[in-house]
């Protein structure tokens, strides 16, 4: 049995100018000798959690987290000017060059493994290893299925979502929503933003706990939903089916593909064509699991992969 590692605190932390406009959130935990890896948080637009150390061995690893533009304690929070993925690639190897670490083990489930495809598909000599987990590459039948598409299997949450917009609605509510967030009344529509929060939540566990479902949003996470559509309306700045035509790059990288079976929302479609495409790949359907990776089944394979990992 795989659990988790004991609760521990970073041994530093800081803040990177990346640009004139964007200082990033960098904590280091562990062993400051010991391996490198960084972990790549969700959204796009969540952010780093102190439970997010607890996945690798404090004695073996260098545990590298870190906030990405515009989410968490990087600053200045929900900002959506100079923020592509192009940049959030380039902020990876500054943070890269700052440590001075010449490779490193990339993690990263859903919005965080199309982020370490995207950085080790660009810079595939400076990647030891890659533990990617609920796939998700941005394309369209993949952002349609998290944003609409799931009703099939929450009818209810759906219908709860949608049933505050304007009867008048003529516009995709994409479209209506990231409007919404980009707009300066966002707490004025506080109501249908919580609600399309309930519904992505809804999506992240095999069993969603209904009571931590209904807990009142925070600015974080308000910031988070706006970067998601501000994402969503420029389609990551990705080409459609860029990562996955590109994987060839990283074929010879060791690799591991952890997907939970009933993920709604990252369908097990895309880890199983990544798979298909890096058949060299370690790939694991995990029965009885959806999308988090504390999901029983989930984390016990992740913690064996940066156990194994960490003799790369």
């Amino acid at each position: 049995m795989n659990n988790l590692f004991p609760e521990i605190e970073p041994f530093k932390t800081e803040f990177l100018k990346v640009s004139d406009l964007h200082t990033l959130y960098i904590e280091q935990s562990g062993n400051p000798k010991g391996k490198p890896i960084i972990a790549f948080h969700g959204g796009p637009g969540s952010q780093t959690k102190p439970s997010h150390r607890r996945f690798y061995d404090p004695d073996k690893y260098r545990i590298i987290l870190y906030d990405q533009r515009g989410c968490g304690k990087s600053k200045p929070l929900g900002e959506t000017k100079e923020n592509t993925t192009q940049d959030l690639i380039e902020d990876i190897e500054k943070i890269r060059i700052h440590l001075g670490i010449d490779r490193w083990v990339l993690h990263g489930g859903s919005w965080g493994s199309t982020l370490a495809l995207a950085y080790s598909e660009k810079h595939p000599q400076k990647v030891k290893g890659l533990i990617l987990r609920g796939i998700f590459t941005f394309r369209k039948q993949e952002v349609d299925w998290f944003t609409s598409n799931a009703k099939l299997f929450f009818p209810d949450k759906w219908e709860k979502a949608t049933k505050i917009l304007p009867k008048d609605l003529d516009k995709p509510i994409n479209e209506y929503l990231y409007n919404l967030y980009m707009n300066n009344d966002t707490y004025k529509k506080l109501e249908t933003i919580e609600s399309f929060n309930i519904w992505h939540r809804s999506l992240m566990r095999l069993v969603p706990d209904e009571k931590k479902l209904q807990k009142k949003i925070s600015k974080v996470a308000i910031a988070g939903e706006k970067i998601i559509y501000y994402y969503i309306r420029n389609k990551a700045f990705l080409k459609e089916g860029e990562l996955l035509k590109n994987v060839h790059k990283i074929s010879h990288i060791p690799t591991v593909i952890i997907q939970g079976r009933y993920d709604m929302s990252c369908p097990p479609i895309t880890a199983w064509e990544l798979h298909k495409k890096l058949p060299n790949a370690d790939f694991f359907l995990i029965p009885a699991a959806g999308h988090k990776a504390d999901e029983p089944g989930i984390m016990e394979k992740i913690i064996e992969y940066t156990n194994k990992y960490s003799n790369l």
